[in-house]
């Protein structure tokens, strides 16, 4: 995966911007809200010109979706194409039989009670009655479009006119653009102070603010963001390409005579954009020196489509307590060599998780369809008329099942192969279930072999008469687009060495397992790092952790009311961040501490520069 530095947006680019912004509004007090449900999705794309249709629908909001955010919906207007008066004119004229320019009643409700998704006869009687504008029983379908078409653009202008005119929507936070009107709009002489409202201080700061905004009113092309570092912290840290090859961990010379236990798993995006895997637990029987490390793997037989060696990882360690509550941060892989996370040092006897970590800085959704190319086919039929999986699909299918092989040992224990029907279907295979599965499928020592798992897909093919809906069901869970390429997964391999005494790991399905991992990355931040207070804020911190390769930033609320953070990277140089956004806001609720973002380097092998912008947002 290649990541590069978004470029400034064009005129085109922010136009389309802020009518997706204005959209939104009609339907949400804020940008900050969440999509929650498919009929909200449908409200929101119609107030951005779709009509989407119940496939489209659930194209974007699958049975695992429960939310998605501002970024998301600009991204689905950007696939999904506007109605046009030209398109619903070539419908109509395909249900005009008799070419006059006229539907009749009879004629518009065969058509959509017997086409693509079907409506009730109720259904069609009400759009005619709407449509029937002369109420002569006839749909004079030309004027229809216009009428559509035109009503259509009038709620854009609307919702725009709207947001133009309402300052407190414009100093919003929308995903990762700041608001700047259309230049036809705007007087160039005023577009300074236009972009200096942007970031509002604290109320204690502004005062001095708003004279720096008319002082620098003459120089537009200064960075909004230097124009808030008054009322707000900035924290400027410079990474050399060298610094990573500082102090490493260097692997112990015998390391071959030490103790090895490993075990593999998995990174998947997930639908709202976080991430999530198997967590694990590690027993040392006897205090002794450890060698961990977890390192990315791409698989081994599509390197070519299936390469996620750039994405970063670490395994965080905490001990295990009598309850969840108890658990303790003990360490993590904070070094690097070449492509594997690494720590070292003395663990005690006992038990400990091992949750495995990417900062999500270069695993982000992607679109799952490739484009302008054909999705790749899964199954044909042979010259004697049989389903078979296509070498691709076979290829793939090789490759996840060496993904849930968590030991390694080529065979799908019960359990493994569970890990893998949770993610697919959401559903575990009990054990008489297994046992059907014994009787039809290659087993060896009650475990599924590779054969074995491509019968069971083959059957499931089958059974569809060659229909690969469920394939792509299971694919996609999986992390891979209809080119057959892992985009949205990352395997990972995870190894303990131990000196004096054998390791032993096993895989976990935590409930708390995102609270367990959300503390462990807290814990590293706070107790590396100082803590920074916003100016004119007494309760509000800022921890800046940096690493060998990472950089990672927390907001700590002490106060007992929340507070809208602002975030600010454009100053940024060779940068990427968990968010995918160079501006957006945070909201932290009271006492509570929330990891900001995480900082990568695009290009390792270039110098790269944090310089981040933090700023009060004023309650609205």
């Amino acid at each position: 995966m290649s990541f590069l530095e978004s470029p400034r947006p064009s005129d085109e680019e922010e136009a389309f911007y802020v009518q997706c912004r204005a959209a939104y509004l009609t339907v949400f007090r804020s940008s900050l809200t969440n999509i929650a449900s498919k009929q909200q999705l449908c409200r929101v794309l119609q107030q951005a010109g779709r009509n989407p249709s119940l496939a489209t629908l659930n194209k974007y909001w699958t049975p695992r979706t429960s939310k998605l955010n501002f970024d998301d919906f600009c991204e689905i207007v950007k696939c999904e194409k506007k109605t046009e008066e030209s398109e619903l004119m070539r419908a109509f004229r395909k249900m005009d039989v008799n070419g006059d320019g006229y539907i009749t009643h009879s004629e518009l409700e065969k058509a959509l009670t017997t086409r693509g998704e079907k409506m009730t006869t109720e259904e069609v009687n009400t759009i005619f009655s709407l449509a029937d504008v002369n109420k002569d029983g006839k749909l004079d379908y030309a004027e229809f479009c216009r009428l559509l078409v035109s009503t259509v653009q009038q709620c854009q202008m609307a919702a725009l006119e709207r947001l133009e005119g309402d300052a407190k929507l414009k100093r919003q936070n929308f995903g990762s653009q700041s608001y700047s009107p259309p230049k036809s709009s705007v007087p160039s002489s005023s577009s300074a102070q236009t972009v200096a409202t942007q970031h509002q201080p604290s109320e204690a700061a502004q005062a001095e603010s708003d004279t720096a905004a008319k002082k620098e009113s003459r120089s537009s092309s200064r960075p909004s963001s230097a124009r808030s570092r008054r009322s707000s912290l900035s924290n400027a840290i410079t990474m050399t390409s060298s610094s990573s090859k500082n102090a490493k961990i260097l692997e112990p010379a015998n390391l071959q005579e030490w103790q090895h236990s490993y075990m593999k798993g998995c990174f998947f995006l997930e639908d709202d954009g976080s991430i999530c895997s198997l967590q694990y637990q590690l027993h040392v029987p006897q205090t002794t020196t450890v060698y961990l490390t977890i390192q990315p793997l791409s698989p081994s037989h599509r390197p070519d489509k299936s390469s996620t060696m750039t994405v970063d990882t670490a395994l965080f360690v905490m001990s295990v307590g009598e309850n969840k509550e108890d658990c303790t941060f003990v360490c993590f892989t904070e070094s690097k060599d070449q492509e594997k996370y690494v720590w070292k040092g003395e663990l005690n006897a006992g038990t400990y998780y091992l949750l495995p970590f990417t900062s999500g800085c270069r695993l982000k959704k992607r679109s799952r369809k490739s484009p302008g190319n054909k999705p790749v086919e899964l199954v044909y039929r042979t010259d004697t008329g049989e389903l078979d999986l296509t070498r691709e699909l076979r290829e793939v299918l090789s490759d996840i099942f060496e993904v849930i092989d968590l030991d390694g040992n080529n065979l799908l224990s019960l359990e493994e192969y569970n890990f893998f029907e949770l993610r697919t279907s959401g559903e575990k295979c009990d054990k008489e279930a297994w046992a059907v599965c014994k009787e039809n499928f290659d087993m060896r020592k009650n475990q599924l072999t590779q054969q074995g798992f491509m019968e069971l897909n083959l059957m499931e093919a089958t059974e569809k008469d060659g229909d690969p809906a469920d394939l792509w069901v299971t694919l996609e869970a999986m992390g891979y687009n209809r080119m057959l390429e892992l985009v949205e997964a990352c395997p990972f391999q995870i190894d303990v060495h131990c000196e004096n005494t054998q390791p032993s790991i096993l895989p976990l399905n935590l409930d708390s397992g995102p609270k367990l991992l959300n503390q462990a990355v807290q814990k590293s931040i706070t107790t590396r790092t100082g803590a920074k207070a916003l100016r004119g804020q007494d309760n509000i911190f800022i921890y800046t952790y940096k690493g060998e390769h990472r950089i990672s930033s927390l907001i700590a609320n002490k106060s007992n009311h929340k507070v809208m953070v602002h975030v600010n990277n454009e100053q940024n140089k060779n940068c990427c961040n968990s968010r995918g956004m160079n501006v957006f806001a945070v909201e932290v609720p009271a006492r509570t501490k929330m990891v900001c973002q995480h900082i990568l380097s695009i290009n390792e092998k270039q110098d790269w520069t944090y310089n981040c912008v933090e700023t009060i947002l004023p309650s609205m």
